[in-house]
């Protein structure tokens, strides 16, 4: 009877979501950044690791810039890489991109004049087809090494392309967020749970660590966990799990205490089923409910935690792209008169907080069993 109550209750509060709007629209959102989390590198235009291909001569341009570009490949061997590790990893790009104002082709050399923002014109420099691998004619060099390459966001203070940066930037906002939610999972439903239904001193003593632990500010037990796990992107992820798995077990707690009341649980107690049955397979199925919910908002915490440690330079160290580490290296620029250096990823984080506390509330009012 209760799993037959629980389906149903489940294809109603199914339906109830896809009536909502706002729930529609944030939940498709959050799926479109979760596909361009996972092909990040197949869309950055700058598809190096951590799209960390660097142009001073033209940092700090704003959107829709465009420049011609010169590439001179390594003459280094480059490791053969499989299609994975270029797809979830990014290519080993170790070429030498030059922005150039104009070219000339020669017999045997192309004459460049470098990028120089039209103040202090560089001197011009020939360089060798010799540098460039094969046989290769003018017009071949003019078709494959020479492009006119835009930058749609523009560049960031060190010239790297900022759509780029911005989207590989996403994975660490999901992987923060997944991790760090599945770590409080399972700490905090573990616990709830066991506080619960056993009660007495294991409650008394689960509550005390609860109480304990949610009495310290949350930013600065974050701080704390990763000074002593040391600086780094996995040590950002384990220190905010860490962090909130309290509000899951308070909420458990509290709905195992009303559950392990209801009659079908004396009755599977009757016939003879141990506590770890009752709990699983009786009890949490049917107390998840706000468990779901409290997931999405502490998913769009997350996000915020580790974009404020990473402004604060203790999240993902560089050069890998962070959305608060790109705000931390351009907030000054606001006073410049080139604020959407810092804006382009504060509004990257808002939308994104935003899809999920939007989720959440659709989530919270498809899963009202009262309504």
């Amino acid at each position: 009877m209760p799993e037959t109550i629980s389906n149903s209750l489940s294809r109603l509060a199914l339906q109830k979501f896809k009536k909502n709007f706002w729930g529609v629209l944030s939940f498709s959102f959050i799926a479109f950044c979760a596909l361009i989390a996972v092909f990040a590198y197949v869309l950055a235009p700058d598809d190096s690791k951590n799209a960390n291909q660097m142009h001073l001569s033209i940092h700090s341009k704003p959107p829709g810039f465009s420049v011609k570009m010169l590439t001179i490949p390594s003459s280094a061997k480059i490791v053969d890489q499989s299609i994975f590790d270029k797809l979830f990893f990014g290519k080993n790009n170790t070429a030498t991109e030059i922005p150039i104002e104009r070219y000339i082709l020669l017999d045997n050399a192309v004459k460049i004049s470098p990028y120089s923002e039209g103040e202090i014109t560089e001197v011009s420099k020939e360089i060798n087809f010799d540098q460039f691998p094969g046989n290769l004619t003018s017009n071949d060099i003019e078709q494959t090494y020479i492009q006119d390459r835009t930058f749609l966001l523009g560049t960031d203070k060190y010239g790297r392309d900022l759509l780029s940066r911005m989207l590989i930037g996403i994975r660490i906002s999901f992987s923060i967020g997944f991790v760090a939610v599945l770590i409080s999972l399972i700490l905090g439903i573990s616990l709830g749970a066991i506080a619960g239904f056993f009660g007495g001193k294991i409650d008394a003593m689960i509550m005390w660590l609860i109480n304990v632990t949610w009495s310290i500010p949350t930013l600065l037990l974050v701080i704390a966990i990763t000074l002593a796990l040391g600086k780094g992107f996995w040590q950002v992820f384990i220190a905010v799990g860490l962090t909130m798995w309290v509000d899951v077990a308070r909420v458990v707690r509290g709905q195992v205490l009303g559950v392990k009341q209801m009659q079908y649980v004396t009755a599977a107690r009757a016939l003879g089923y141990n506590n770890f049955r009752i709990i699983t397979k009786h009890i949490l199925p049917n107390s998840l409910a706000p468990v779901i919910i409290i997931s999405a908002a502490n998913f769009a915490a997350a996000i915020l935690i580790e974009s404020g440690l990473s402004f604060l330079g203790i999240g993902a160290q560089p050069p890998t792209p962070s959305w608060g580490a790109m705000i931390k290296d351009h907030y000054s620029y606001i006073i410049l008169g080139k604020a959407y250096l810092a804006i382009i990823p504060g509004l990257g984080i808002m939308s994104l907080v935003m899809a999920f506390m939007l989720m959440g509330n659709a989530l919270r009012d498809a899963l009202d069993v009262k309504r």
